[in-house]
């Protein structure tokens, strides 16, 4: 009888029937269930309450926005038996003696466990027999938070969502006692609509994630393993009965690349008139149209046509701006604004054709590195600042392209591709690396398919609007099998705009291109002259020219291969930035001094590979190292020889592929022994 007054209860405050769902603890280790009431995904976008607000682009500035971050109280466990089994509860008094902890912000750079380096193998490696779906549970540490926070009184009556941006491994998201739900993918967004369990005035939040749970099994990134929260948390709310509830844009261009069309898919429910306004980036109006739904969820695509639009290109990155208008509509008129949600949209083409990669037509270079999200003071989290650092130093480097290894990044670096041009290749959060390649490996079986394929559609349905990725790739150093066709035949299902990109197919049907590990240069200089059926894919490697120690030796030899300009078209070196993290040791005197600290740092009990995650060409802190200057030459676009001393004449060769030279200068300086560079290439 209590459940029922709870149920009626509930209907009362919401205005409709809800489902009492309980968790059974058994989420943690069972594959099959990956998420209980998991707010639909979507594109990733905001809706502001006015066309003011939405042409800031800060969502932190809405009415709509109310902060989920900063320090909430925190208990740790050492073992899920351990575990708080009643941290959710409103009254709990032993909450208020519980530490604190950032949210965001990893445990393991807060005083709780240690920081575990491994490169092949799952976390708990030489320590626990892996036996999925079940993940250990001693040393599987569990953190419960609570926070209090308070509902504006102007979201009465209105639809609020729980957005946790990052959440490893897992989450048990409780509101003011009751079970709002579960979710698992760490790199992904969970959304929680938690309407029902809210009122105006203070709310308690609470929720529990445990060090690892199922999905841990394709997570087995080379990387830190770290736990807590990374990324933007924080509520939003809507309108209760009529929203937009999902926005997919693609763009395309003609058959001779000159004229622009832009698809745009919106999924609506409730009675709404939808206005959908393209500008042009000085805000000139290009086109606009109008669709409109009355009461069920409605799919309706529309079509812009755009005569000779601005391209977008990593060397030409220009992004119009799509403002859509969602108003509540009454007998087929708009009545008051309800959203206005801004997108950025660029004009490109992608496109595989015979054995060449194209952008907009062209065979493009791939100067390219793959990118962690990993920050030396704080792990995981990654603030825009890190992420503008990292941007700079890239474009300062000649680089034009990422593949994000090995998982979806924060929504906003993808948001910065797109504005300063980087094409990126946009990967999954799956590697099951631990279980090997052999036809036995237990990730081609059935038990992983659905986690296999609802990663990949994670990856796709959240970041599908972004003009900057420029593929698809299905994950990493996993065994290839029947899981991954499937998961590409669903990706093919929702995009044909991009080909999709899958190390382990080899050269198999179950990726678009060959894109291999560490193939020598001669490897690749005898696929690119091969009149093999086999080998006629365009040839992007995923990972090459491994930066450690080695001052990128072999560079320059990789790209006289691809400067014949064959179907060999660049790759991504491994990688971008040392993992080092910041921590407190004791100089030879004893005093505490603060170091940049690796892998074997910490323990000997924990499964380490000690330092072999420094190897980027960047360090850690984000200075230089001299082997970024040999990839800043080698992946230079504009060079120059001198072709006759007598005279000083040069030949400069520009090797962009949609850009000239005219707002560039050259500075040179005539020394006895020729023509030398000064000042080199300056832009304006």
């Amino acid at each position: 009888m209590k459940n029922l007054l709870l149920t009626i209860a509930l209907s009362t405050i919401c205005g409709g029937a809800v489902a009492q769902v309980q968790p059974s603890w058994t989420e943690w280790h069972d594959m099959q269930v990956n998420d209980v009431n998991r707010f639909p995904l979507h594109t990733d976008f905001f809706s502001y309450e006015s066309v003011a607000k939405a042409m800031t682009g800060d969502k932190t500035k809405s009415e709509n926005y109310l902060s989920l971050e900063g320090l909430w109280k925190f208990h740790y466990a050492e073992t899920p038996d351990e575990r708080c089994t009643n941290f959710f509860e409103p009254n709990l008094k032993e909450a208020e003696s519980w530490a604190s902890m950032p949210v965001p912000g990893m445990w393991e750079l807060n005083g709780y466990g240690d920081p575990v380096y491994v490169n092949i193998g799952f976390a708990w490696r030489d320590h626990y027999k892996d036996n999925p779906p079940y993940p250990p549970t001693k040393d599987n540490h569990v953190g419960s938070y609570r926070r209090t926070v308070v509902i504006p009184a102007g979201w009465e009556g209105r639809r609020v969502v729980a957005h946790f941006g990052s959440v490893t491994s897992n989450i048990y998201l409780y509101v003011n006692g009751h079970f709002a739900g579960y979710a698992e993918d760490s790199k992904v967004a969970a959304e929680f609509d938690i309407t029902p369990f809210v009122h105006q005035g203070e709310n308690l939040i609470a929720f529990q994630t445990f060090r690892w749970c199922d999905g841990s099994y394709c997570e087995d990134q080379d990387f830190w393993r770290l736990s807590g929260v990374a990324r933007e948390c924080y509520l939003y709310s809507l309108d209760p009965t009529n929203r937009l509830t999902d926005i997919r844009i693609t763009p395309d261009l003609d058959a001779n690349y000159t004229d622009g069309k832009l698809a745009v898919n919106c999924k609506m429910e409730g009675d709404v008139f939808v206005e959908l306004l393209l500008n042009d980036r000085k805000g000139v109006a290009v086109s606009n149209a109008t669709v409109s739904s009355v009461g069920a969820t409605t799919n309706v695509s529309i079509n812009f046509n755009v005569k000779n639009p601005q391209k977008w290109t990593a060397e030409t990155p220009y992004l119009y701006q799509l403002l859509t208008k969602v108003y509540r509509q009454e007998n087929g008129a708009k009545k008051e604004l309800l959203a206005v949600i801004p997108q950025k949209v660029g004009f490109r083409k992608v496109e595989i054709k015979g054995d060449r990669f194209l952008v907009n037509g062209k065979p493009i270079y791939i100067k390219g590195a793959n990118r962690h999200e990993i920050d030396p003071n704080l792990g995981y989290v990654m603030p825009m600042e890190r992420m503008m650092e990292d941007l700079k130093l890239m474009k300062s480097l000649n680089l034009n392209a990422v593949r994000t290894c090995h998982y979806p990044d924060d929504p906003r670096w993808y948001d910065l591709c797109d504005e300063y041009g980087i094409y990126l290749v946009a990967e999954a959060n799956q590697e099951s690396h631990g279980f090997g390649y052999g036809n036995d490996a237990i990730s081609k079986t059935d038990l992983f398919k659905k986690q296999i394929v609802e990663r990949n559609q994670h990856n796709v349905s959240l970041l599908f609007n972004h003009p900057s990725i420029i593929m698809w790739s299905m994950g990493n150093e996993t065994v290839d099998g029947p899981n991954f066709a499937a998961a590409k035949a669903w990706i093919k299902s929702q995009d044909l705009s991009r080909p999709v990109h899958y190390e382990r197919a080899i050269k198999g049907d179950n990726s678009d291109l060959f894109c291999p590990m560490y193939i020598t240069q001669q490897e690749c200089q005898d696929y690119v002259d091969s009149d093999k059926p086999e080998d006629q894919k365009p040839l992007i490697q995923c990972e090459y020219n491994h930066t450690m120690g080695n001052s990128s030796g072999g560079l320059k030899e990789y790209w006289d291969v691809v400067r014949q300009n064959k179907r060999f078209q660049g790759g991504f070196i491994w990688d971008f930035e040392d993992q080092a993290l910041y921590g407190i040791v004791p100089d030879k005197m004893g005093k505490p001094v603060r170091t940049l600290m690796y892998g074997g740092c910490y323990n000997t009990y924990d499964a380490s590979d000690n330092n072999f995650n420094c190897n980027g060409f960047i360090s850690a802190d984000r200075e230089k190292t001299p082997l970024a200057y040999e990839v800043k030459h080698q992946y230079q676009s504009i060079w120059t020889s001198l072709k006759d001393k007598a005279s000083g004449a040069v030949e400069v060769k520009n090797e962009y592929f949609f850009r000239d030279l005219k707002n560039y200068r050259m500075v040179w300086q005539v020394a006895n022994e020729g023509l030398v560079v000064q000042e080199g290439v300056i832009g304006t």
